[in-house]
Order: structure tokens, then sequence, then C-alpha cells
């Protein structure tokens, strides 16, 4: 008779497992993209060389091919949704978009809301640095100065890199990094603090305005951001990262965007 119990309380028990295996793929992320047929991305175009608009007004880059790549390998279309740093994650959890792939860095206080794929590369806050503080400032400790204006970009790493490492300045923050940039082109600011890739394809577009500090003060991987609770969609997301770097799918778009600048006379 025990054994009959046992028996009956392992089969239920598995009945329950099975249903409930059932319940997570119903209600996962991965499973709605198959059953609509397009994958849902936002991003914000503006970040060279990750997404940005080329002349015809298009958003390419980095992100935009493995996003590309993303969508063939799910078998449906691409939808890229252009959405302003600051609400990019309150889109994803109000279901505006699946996946956030966009350059974002993988940080404590974001993955409280949100939780990310496997780090897709490492990059770290570098310093865009007036021509005429050339020699006199060599590296970020030096900013560290009331006597200089810093400039960053609102809501970013690079924001929270500047209050952290530089918070003797006096610090400006803008919507956009072309913004906080320009402001040192324009003389007023004496340096500009974000993404390695960003400020080394902007300082070789504007050689001579700007002086790129170009060692990496900060520690930054970037990863893909979805909702919580979805263990199918992050469990693909990790499996097609690892494949794309196995079978060399990853190494072709990383030469094509930040081995080579053949693309740069292309974007605005």
């Amino acid at each position: 008779m025990k054994k009959l119990l046992v028996a009956v309380a392992m089969l239920v028990g598995a009945n329950m497992a099975s249903a409930s295996d059932i319940s997570l793929w119903e209600k996962s992320t991965l499973n709605e993209i198959l059953t609509r047929g397009e994958l849902q991305v936002c991003l914000e175009a503006g970040y060279m060389p990750f997404e940005m608009r080329n002349k015809k007004g298009r958003i390419v880059g980095f992100d935009v091919d493995v996003a590309k790549e993303m969508a063939k390998a799910m078998g449906v279309k691409l939808d890229l949704r252009n959405t302003a740093w600051d609400g990019i994650i309150p889109a994803l959890l109000t279901a505006k978009c699946d996946i956030i792939m966009s350059g974002m860095t993988v940080t404590a206080e974001r993955n409280l809301k949100v939780n990310f794929a496997d780090p897709y590369i490492v990059v770290g806050q570098t310093i865009l640095l007036r021509p005429g503080l050339e020699g006199k400032v060599s590296s970020y400790k030096d900013l560290n100065d009331p006597q200089y204006k810093v400039t960053a970009k609102l809501g970013t790493t690079s924001d929270f890199a500047t209050k952290k490492y530089l918070g003797k300045a006096t610090i400006n923050l803008f919507e956009t990094e072309s913004e906080g940039a320009l402001e040192v082109i324009n003389g007023n600011a004496d340096a500009f603090v974000y993404d390695l890739p960003f400020n080394a394809i902007y300082s070789s577009q504007n050689k001579g305005k700007v002086v790129h500090l170009d060692q990496s003060f900060t520690y930054e991987p970037l990863g893909w951001a979805i909702r919580k609770g979805d263990p199918d969609f992050l469990n693909f997301l990790n499996n097609f990262l690892a494949q794309i770097k196995g079978d060399g799918t990853y190494d072709k778009y990383y030469q094509k965007w930040f081995g080579s600048d053949d693309w740069i006379g292309d974007v605005q």
C-alpha cells in the first residue's frame, strides 16, 4: 500500500511539474516572440559604434547586426525601437519591447530591475580632453579638482563614474553623448567622460579638437537586458551568444565596427 501511495505521489508531482513548465513557457518572452513572428528590440541610436543612424536615416551598428543575427536564428522579423535612454528600462518593463540591446553596462542597481544575459563585451570610461590641457592633465585623477569643468551623459555609467571619481570638479550632465563632447570642442568644458568606443571614434573624427586619454579607469561589462522571471529566454540568449562567439559571427561584426573605421563616412 505504501509503495502504491508513493508511486501515486510521484506521478502527481511529475504532472504538476510538467504543468508548471508548460505555464512558464507560455509566459516566456521567447514564446511570445515566436508566436508574434517579430523580435522587438529597444535601443538608443547615438552610441557609436553600437547603434547610430547612417546618412539614410537607418539605424546601424554592432548591436544592430547582432540583433539581426538573433532574429534570423529565431526565424522572425526584427523591429528596432529607438528609445530615449532615461526611459529604456521602463519601456522594457512595460513590454514595449522584448529586450534591450543598446550597449548597456551591467550594474548591481540595474540588475535589481532587470536580468542580464552573459556580458558580450567589456568597456570602460575614458576622457576627451581640451587640447590646451594636454600634458597638464594625464589621468582622471588630475581632473578631480574644482578648477575643472567636466561633462557626462545623464543617467549612464559616465554620470555615475564622474560623480564618484571626479566629484570635486564642476560636473554638467547632458541628454546625449554628442552634446557633452561638443562642450569640450566649444571650450565650455575641460573634459568629457564616456565609454572608450565612443570616445575613440569621436576623437578620430575631431582630430586636433580633443585629446583622447584612452586608458579606461572603470570596468564595465555590457549585456542584453530582459524582464525578470524568464529562464527560457535567458537560456536562449546565453547559448546564442556562445554560438556566435564560437562560429566566428561575433568576430566578423567586431572587426567590422571596432577593427575598422570604413563605416564612419556613412554615419550622421
